[in-house]
């Protein structure tokens, strides 16, 4: 029998331990894998887990879906917060506006305020300066004296009276022969002293119905030469037709004055027209002034702002009315 080395010996060891060490872990790796315990509880385990695990699933799938509706909302939030930051800025700024506005009608408030009571205090002053002296003596229709016994009219028969006011003209002296049923006698004169009726001349028209829808119809197409200054027509007036015993107004109408001295015209007529020993003058003087040149929302010219002054300061001092008209219709 053959001995075997000590190497070969060596060799065999390392083989049988290394079949054994297989062996051993495979039968370990056994244990690892296979299910230990009782299969129906292992399979009862195994089911609850997978269902607890569908309804995480489930849940979470939810709270995705919560999530996004959660996003919308929130998106939706967000664009009616922003639309609501818009419009509370734009109704800042319309009150911003509004107060702006407000203020500024207040300012405008009081200062017409402010003019109104100036224009009541004018009006006041005149009303007192107006009311006559003797009020049994003298009858008012619309602040008018209408005492007279004889009428004269001087109208002014310039181009810019013809073309805008000759309409209002006439009924402006219709309106006049109204106030006086009946007179004793009427001339009517240009301001530069002339007459409508030429075959009258110098002497009284008598007063009738008929003479009056004459004296009307004439005027519609009566277009002598003017100066627009009232001081020639009212001195003729005067002058010719004054006497002691008659009772005579003078009615001047017209829209501007020409010359350039007030003083001069107011003069000239106080001189001719004296006051009598009671303190009344010869004749009353009365003035209508027609707004040709007083434009709405222009100043007006200097001639129509000097014929106002005339006007006014005419019929002040020949115990006349100033009557000043607001329009031509």
């Amino acid at each position: 029998m053959k001995r075997l080395r000590r190497s070969e010996l060596k060799e065999a060891s390392l083989s049988f331990l290394d079949v054994i060490s297989c062996g051993f872990g495979a039968i370990v790796l056994l244990l690892i894998i296979a299910r230990v315990g009782d299969p129906s509880a292992l399979e009862e385990a195994e089911s609850q887990l997978q269902g607890a695990v569908k309804q995480l699933q489930e849940r979470l799938f939810d709270i995705r879906g919560e999530s996004v509706v959660l996003n919308e909302d929130f998106k939706s939030r967000k664009e009616q917060i922003s639309e609501l930051l818009e419009r509370v800025a734009r109704l800042q700024k319309r009150m911003a506006s509004v107060e702006k506005q407000s203020k500024e009608v207040s300012n405008s408030q009081v200062l017409e305020k402010e003019k109104l009571k100036l224009a009541l205090q004018v009006l006041s002053e005149e009303m007192e300066r107006l009311q006559p002296q003797a009020q049994s003596q003298n009858q008012l229709i619309g602040g008018v004296p209408v005492d007279s016994e004889y009428i004269i009219f001087v109208i002014d028969t310039s181009g810019s009276m013809q073309v805008a006011a000759w309409q209002k003209v006439q009924k402006e002296m219709l309106n006049i022969l109204n106030i006086y049923p009946t007179v004793k006698g009427i001339q009517i004169l240009n301001d530069m002293g002339q007459y409508m009726f030429p075959s009258y001349k110098g002497r009284w028209i008598p007063d009738s119905e008929d003479m009056r829808k004459n004296i009307i119809r004439t005027l519609s197409n009566w277009s002598p030469f003017s100066n627009s200054s009232p001081v020639e027509g009212i001195t003729a007036a005067i002058k010719t037709f004054y006497q002691q015993d008659r009772k005579i107004s003078v009615y001047a109408l017209g829209d501007d004055f020409q010359g350039r001295s007030i003083r001069r015209v107011v003069k000239v007529v106080d001189t001719l027209n004296q006051a009598h020993r009671g303190g009344e003058r010869l004749v009353r003087v009365h003035t209508i002034g027609f707004p040709v040149h007083f434009p709405v929302g222009r100043t007006p010219p200097a001639s129509a702002v000097r014929f106002a002054a005339l006007m006014r300061e005419l019929s002040y001092n020949n115990g006349g009315t100033f009557i000043g008209l607001t329009e031509l219709q």
